[in-house]
């Protein structure tokens, strides 16, 4: 007999049709998996015998075909389990073809028959959504994350609960969630930004760059506070639209990190990879591909704490997808495109040993050795960095007496404002804040008064900054215009902006 049921693969953050067809004819006892299959796909065969024995059915002793069409793409992971077994029942006439046929099922079977958790259930909902599938039966764990997608979703925790669903449709309820009550109750956030003492030029400039969605990279000595205003920069940024909720819950899922109840990201991702992470880790790949820290990062923020200790090649592939919000990942088959919007934080040493310019500290780095350290950043990786900080440590007294300074929830009021002044003067263009913006853009967006041209002019001239670094700081006055309120660049936001490429003025 023949059977046949609709489950969904993977590839990249994509998911994609897949008919399991199940064939079981006369023959010695033995279980054929076929259609590109990797080995966690292969050692199904093993968990659906096990757990439909378990499960009180009987296991037929004939010979059992399984193919998992489209027979030419690779199939991997064991998220068909439940299908299989379904198909395997069917085969043997004990579930209806009819009643399979409306839905598509999705989970990994445990030996005794319950379903657990997979990866990327959120992509396979959003598929099935678009193929106007009648129904999605997942694992229970999974059901919040897929039910994002509008399409039906009924969790089950058994096989034993989906073969009595599929004979009476009663026994299951689809999952309704309250995606705006979501959100409202899971963006609470722990750090904030009145927990750091003094500090207001780095705080200025975190300000700016979570405005307008700038890189910056933080220089200073040990202990000077960098990792921790690093860490309180999402609790500055604007809220995720929900557009940006479900593509960063898409990613997370397909990667595997989804482990809230809610099955929902709600706030902006802080990333903060080792310096020995490898580039594959950074970026991206293997054989799946798998999503790296740029793309798990997307709609937040990476923090690249020791930032030069980072392999030089590590760092420099971050060009691209710093520059084109993208990164994509070929391999044999095929490739797979991976979104990298996310603001860029890099804190490094002022030396080798930290010190330097410290007072009352010693510091016994040669030049020799301050220029290699600094040199291990490129200029074209500098380039893409709008604003370059230098934190300070903090004097004594600052500790001590330091008062109250503002929250987070005051600082961002101000960075939401100026983002909706953004989000309005883009409407209809694939932009979303200024540090998105194109060249041409830049003609049309971000008009110069007469005294900020000539002082944009005299820093071209003296400085000798790039022609990407002219666009940076042009970007970066922009975002410093729309906290104010500005229509166009004035002086002393240009002039602000400038102030923000000390690295380059370094370096003459």
């Amino acid at each position: 007999m023949l059977a046949q049921i609709s489950s969904f693969g993977l590839c990249g953050l994509e998911a994609y049709p897949v008919a399991i067809e199940t064939d079981i004819s006369p023959g010695l006892p033995f279980i054929t998996v076929v259609g590109l299959p990797d080995n966690a796909v292969k050692e199904s065969r093993e968990r659906i015998r096990a757990a439909i024995k378990n499960s009180g059915f009987e296991f037929p002793a004939q010979r059992i075909t399984i193919n998992l069409a489209p027979a030419d793409t690779k199939k991997q992971g064991p998220c068909y389990d439940l299908a299989i077994a379904l198909g395997v029942l069917a085969a043997q006439g004990l579930i209806p073809p009819d009643a399979l046929s409306p839905y598509a099922f999705l989970g990994e079977l445990s030996l005794d028959g319950r379903i657990q958790p997979v990866q990327g259930a959120l992509s396979v909902a959003l598929a099935a959504t678009a193929s106007q599938c009648r129904g999605l039966i997942v694992p229970f764990e999974n059901a919040k994350e897929a039910a994002l997608a509008g399409c039906p979703v009924f969790p089950a925790r058994h096989l034993n609960e989906v073969v009595t669903f599929l004979m009476d449709p009663q026994t299951l309820s689809a999952v309704k969630i309250d995606f705006e009550l979501l959100l409202k109750d899971s963006r609470r956030n722990r750090l904030d930004f009145s927990e750091v003492k003094a500090q207001q030029y780095i705080k200025r400039g975190l300000e700016v760059a979570a405005a307008g969605g700038h890189n910056v990279i933080l220089i200073g000595a040990p202990g000077s506070g960098k990792t921790m205003l690093a860490k309180r920069l999402t609790t500055i940024l604007p809220d995720m639209t929900p557009a940006e909720v479900l593509q960063t819950t898409q990613i997370h899922s397909v990667a595997g990190l989804l482990k809230n109840a809610d099955g929902i990201i709600t706030q902006r991702p802080f990333r903060a990879p080792h310096h020995t992470a490898s580039d594959v880790a950074i970026i991206g790949g293997g054989g799946g591909p798998r999503p790296g820290e740029v793309t798990l990062a997307h709609n937040g923020v990476l923090f690249l704490d020791e930032f030069l200790e980072f392999n030089r090649h590590v760092l420099e592939v971050l060009r691209q997808p710093l520059e084109d919000g993208y990164v994509t990942i070929a391999r044999s088959r095929g490739a797979s495109r991976f979104p990298t919007r996310f603001m860029l934080i890099a804190a490094m040493n002022p030396c080798p040993c930290g010190w330097k310019d410290v007072a009352g500290k010693i510091c016994r780095c040669s030049a020799l050795q301050v220029e290699r350290y600094r040199h291990k950043i490129s200029g074209p990786l500098l380039d893409r960095i709008d604003i370059h900080l230098h934190a300070l440590p903090l004097k004594t007294r600052e500790l001590i007496d330091a008062p109250l300074e503002e929250s987070s929830t005051i600082i961002k009021e101000r960075t939401t404002k100026a983002r909706q002044v953004q989000w309005q003067r883009f409407g209809g263009l694939p932009v979303l804040c200024n540090a998105h913006m194109e060249s041409s853009h830049l003609r049309n967006f971000c008009v110069l008064s007469k005294e900020a041209k000539e002082i944009l002019y005299r820093a071209m001239e003296e400085l000798k900054f790039s022609a990407r670094a002219h666009d940076k700081i042009l970007k970066v006055a922009r975002t410093i215009a729309d906290l104010v309120g500005s229509v166009s660049i004035e002086a002393p936001h240009i002039a602000e902006a400038v102030g923000y490429r000390s690295l380059d003025r370094n370096e003459r």
